[in-house]
C-alpha cells in the first residue's frame, strides 16, 4: 500500500521544493489524503501517518535528520509513523508522557511503550515520539528507527476495522538514541507549532468519506421516490464546501496556529459531518446496503465512519479541551 501511494507522488504534494517535495501549499496535501479516503480510509489512515512524519521532520531545526530521512520517506522505501497522539494528550493535560530518556555520554536511552501507532512496517519504519529527560523532566521529539536494538512491535492491533494499516503497540527497552536523533528539544515549542499540520491533515480523512458518501448517493438521487435526498444532498454539499474553505483557508493564513480552538471545532463538525453524511447513504441505499454482494463499500464505510470520532486526538478530547478553554476564558 505505501509503495502505491508513494509511486502516485503522493507524500511529495505540499513539501516544499528544497525538500524534495512539489512546492504546493499543505493544503494540497490535505485535499490529495482526502481523495485516497474516498476509496479506502485505511490507505489515508495510513497515508496521514506517514505524510504527517515527513512534515515534522521539514518543520524540525535538525536539518541533518531531515536530508537524512526524507528521500526514504518521500519514496516510500521506509514507513513514517507519528505516534504523536501521546504528546498532544500531554500538552492538554489529559495523559503523561509514556517514554522515559535516560541521558549518557553517547545521547539518550529510551524506556517504554506506545500501545496505538499506525504504519508500522515490519519490514522497517521511522517513527516520532515525545521523550521525557529523566534529568530535567523536559519532553522532546525523537525519531527512533526501528533497527535500533530494543524496539519491539507487536502483533497488528485486532481492530474493527483498519486492519491493513499496520497498527500495532511499540515496546522500548533501552534504545539508544543519539543527539542527531531529535527532531526537537523542546517539546512544548514544537507541538503547537506542528499542530495545524498534524489535525489539518488528518482532517482531509473526514472530507474524503464524506465524499464517498456523497458519490453513494448521488446515484441513487434519479431513483423513483428518492427525489427527495436531492435537498438533504445539497445541503451535505454545502456543508462539506464550507467546511474545506475554512481548512484551506485556515491552513494559509495561520489562523489554525493562532487560535487553535477554530482547528479543533472543524475537526468535530467534520466528524459530525461524516455521520451525517453515512447515515444519509444509508436511507439513499436502503436494503442493498446490507447485501454484501452488491459490492457498494458500504459496510466498511460505515466501519470507518465510527473510527473517525475516535481518532486521536478523538472528538471527546477536542470538546473537553474546547471546554477547559472557555472555562479559563
Amino acid at each position: 500500500m505505501l509503495s502505491t501511494l508513494a509511486e502516485s507522488g503522493l507524500f511529495r504534494i505540499g513539501v516544499p521544493a528544497e525538500f524534495g517535495g512539489d512546492g504546493q501549499p499543505i493544503f494540497a496535501a490535505a485535499d490529495a489524503i482526502a481523495e485516497v479516503a474516498r476509496h479506502s480510509l485505511t490507505a489515508a489512515f495510513v497515508a496521514w501517518g506517514h505524510r504527517t512524519l515527513i512534515d515534522y521532520l521539514v518543520q524540525s531545526p535538525n536539518s541533518e535528520l531531515a536530508q537524512h530521512w526524507l528521500p526514504q520517506l518521500l519514496s516510500g522505501h521506509v514507513a513514517g509513523a507519528t505516534a504523536l497522539s501521546n504528546a498532544m494528550k500531554y500538552l492538554s493535560g489529559i495523559e503523561a508522557i509514556q517514554i522515559s530518556a535516560t541521558p549518557d555520554d553517547k545521547g539518550w536511552v529510551l524506556n517504554g511503550k506506545l500501545f496505538w501507532v499506525t504504519n508500522l512496517d515490519p519490514k522497517g519504519f521511522l517513527v516520532a515520539a515525545i521523550v521525557q529527560n529523566t534529568d530535567t523532566g523536559a519532553p522532546a521529539i525523537v525519531a527512533i528507527d526501528s533497527r535500533s536494538a530494543g524496539v519491539k512491535r507487536s502483533d497488528n492491533l485486532n481492530l474493527v476495522a483498519l486492519r491493513g494499516s499496520s497498527t500495532a503497540a511499540l515496546l522500548l527497552d533501552l534504545v539508544r538514541i543519539s543527539t542527531s536523533d531529535i527532531i526537537h528539544l523542546d517539546a512544548k515549542h514544537f507541538c503547537p507549532a506542528i499542530r495545524p499540520h498534524f489535525l489539518g491533515l488528518q482532517c482531509g480523512m473526514s472530507v474524503g468519506h464524506v465524499r464517498a458518501s456523497l458519490d453513494t448517493i448521488s446515484a441513487h438521487v434519479s431513483r423513483p421516490g428518492r427525489d427527495y435526498l436531492q435537498a438533504e444532498l445539497d445541503s451535505l454539499h454545502k456543508q462539506l464546501d464550507h467546511h474545506t474553505n475554512t481548512l484551506q483557508q485556515g491552513l494559509a493564513d495561520g489562523t489554525f496556529a493562532e487560535v487553535p480552538a477554530r482547528l479543533f471545532q472543524l475537526r468535530i463538525d467534520l466528524a459530525g459531518l461524516v455521520q451525517l453524511a453515512a447515515n444519509s447513504e444509508l436511507e439513499a441505499s436502503g436494503g442493498s446496503a446490507y447485501l454484501l454482494d452488491q459490492h457498494n463499500g458500504f459496510e466498511r464505510r460505515w466501519r470507518e465512519a465510527a473510527f473517525i470520532p475516535v481518532v486521536s486526538p478523538s472528538v471527546s478530547q477536542l470538546k473537553g479541551e474546547l471546554a477547559k478553554q472557555a472555562g479559563a476564558a
